[in-house]
């Protein structure tokens, strides 16, 4: 696993190799995966209407986020 600092936050990338020159197993972790995770945290005690404005400012990039 490693991972490098992207211009929205941390990307890591976790490959495994059999041997061939193709990769066994990648796992990629986007940015976003951080901020979807931390919007369960930042919306608890708030309205639903609330939750438009918070997930709109930290700026996530939903192509990334939705596999």
């Amino acid at each position: 696993y490693t991972a490098v600092e992207a211009p929205k936050g941390e990307f890591g990338v976790y490959l495994v190799s059999d041997g061939s020159n193709k990769p066994y197993r990648c796992k990629i972790r986007a940015p976003g995966f951080a901020f979807m995770q931390a919007t369960e945290f930042m919306t608890k005690g708030y309205m639903l209407a609330d939750l438009v404005a918070i997930v709109g400012s930290m700026d996530i990039v939903f192509g990334e986020v939705d596999r």
